[in-house]
């Protein structure tokens, strides 16, 4: 990890948080009064891929600032250092050492071979994947509004749903299709092929070309974590909210809902239920999903699905007594293991010491608070509302907000990069003292 690059990602995302909150601050950009922190809080939670919001954003914000906050998603799922190169690229302008590392820091590549190539592939990708959103969303949302609405409201919903954003047009965000087949399929869809990387895409595009002949070990346990999330998350929403928050539907509708719901608890912030009629337990084990978030390399914040599986793994074999833990048939690290381990943690202390203190200054419940700070540092966006159609954060202070929205930055950026920047990179010593035994 080269804490010089990751130092210059940081700061093109701060400079284009405030730009983005400068934008908003226009005249022509809101209607009515935005505080310079409801600006800055809207920016974040756009660059930062969240959702939640302080501000309703079809009522609250005009067609200019509704565009500014798309175009914010759009280079903050990227990432902006990405994107600028990208553009250098597209002008045949050669990339130097130290605008590869930055690259391959931004994307999570795992070496710089094929780096260029792998970015035009991800390009490529990108298109392709909103190209189809649009159009499908665009065709469902014409039965409802004239062609050209249909047209902004596609756009908007599918380049939100691929960066796992979570921002609406629908004041009510889609609890108005909550029955509806197209939204309930094409919505999760491209949260899920956006929240599982830019690598997986790509290996699974040559995997069905047969340009390689097997899945990488990373690839394999994304795909497999994404899944039993998934799963798992249906089970206990159908289980929790059976007669609660899916009460008066069929019962192939609340199959519908909690699929929707459980592709959305970990990694974007569309709901079709309303959230503030969660049974307390739900409220609980769903702040789990929104920690672990979404895959790395990937438009998705949290912890990330492939650190919860190295800990579990490395929990696994621990207790078995085996220091050899592998999957796959492919040996796991110490390190590796080790590091998972130190994000779960300083992921953990990061929450639970900002939800002690919003719920003690704020004075707001703690189960609820917990919820919104959960989901602001996985970039979810999921709030259980604040009685209205705004986040429960619109009910904090200006102190409050400035909370939530470190939090969002931190889950954005990973715990483990924001910590190093905080920190700096510890020097690796040469000194070896004798091994201590120490009784556990």
């Amino acid at each position: 990890m080269h804490t010089s690059e990751i130092r210059v990602i940081v700061y093109s995302f701060v400079g284009l948080i405030v730009f983005g909150a400068f934008l908003l601050l226009m005249p022509f950009s809101h209607h009515g009064h935005l505080s310079l922190i409801d600006a800055l809080f809207t920016s974040t939670s756009a660059v930062c891929v969240t959702g939640l919001i302080v501000k309703d954003t079809p009522v609250d914000f005009t067609m200019f600032g509704q565009m500014v906050i798309l175009v914010l998603i759009q280079i903050g799922g990227l990432g902006y250092m990405t994107a600028v190169t990208f553009l250098a690229v597209m002008r045949r302008q050669k990339l130097g050492h130290r605008d590869r590392l930055i690259l391959k820091e931004s994307l999570n590549y795992p070496g710089m071979d094929g780096l260029v190539r792998f970015l035009k592939v991800v390009f490529a990708s990108i298109f392709l994947i909103e190209l189809i959103g649009i159009v499908v969303l665009t065709l469902r949302f014409w039965m409802d509004m004239s062609f050209l609405k249909a047209i902004w409201f596609g756009t908007f919903h599918a380049i939100s749903a691929f960066n796992n954003a979570g921002f609406s047009l629908f004041s009510d965000n889609l609890m108005h299709y909550k029955t509806d087949l197209v939204i309930n399929i094409m919505i999760p869809i491209l949260i899920i092929l956006g929240g599982i990387g830019y690598m997986v895409i790509t290996e699974l595009y040559y995997y069905r070309k047969k340009r390689i002949l097997r899945l990488s070990t990373n690839t394999k346990i994304i795909l497999l974590m994404t899944a039993i999330l998934i799963v798992v998350g249906m089970l206990l929403l159908l289980s929790l909210e059976w007669n609660s928050a899916f009460k008066g539907l069929s019962w192939e509708h609340k199959v519908l809902a909690a699929w929707f719901a459980s592709v959305n608890y970990r990694t974007a912030g569309f709901n079709t239920v309303d959230l503030s009629t969660l049974t307390g337990s739900d409220m609980f084990f769903s702040t789990f999903f929104m920690m672990i978030g979404g895959a790395p390399g990937g438009t998705a914040g949290g912890m990330k699905v492939t650190v919860v599986a190295l800990a579990f793994i490395g929990v696994w074999y621990t207790i078995r007594g085996d220091t050899h833990a592998h999957i796959f048939r492919r040996s796991i690290s110490e390190y590796q293991i080790s590091k998972a381990y130190a994000i779960i943690f300083i992921a953990s202390i990061y929450v639970v010491a900002s939800t002690i203190l919003l719920s003690e200054f704020e004075r707001t419940p703690f189960l609820p608070t917990l919820f919104e700070a959960c989901s602001a540092f996985g970039t979810v966006g999921l709030s259980t509302g604040n009685g209205g159609v705004l986040s429960f954060s619109a009910l904090f202070s200006n102190w409050g907000k400035i909370n939530i929205i470190i939090l969002m930055f931190m889950g954005r950026i990973g715990v483990f990069a924001f910590t190093v920047i905080i920190i700096g990179k510890a020097v690796q010593s040469r000194i070896k003292y004798p091994e201590a035994k120490v009784i556990l």
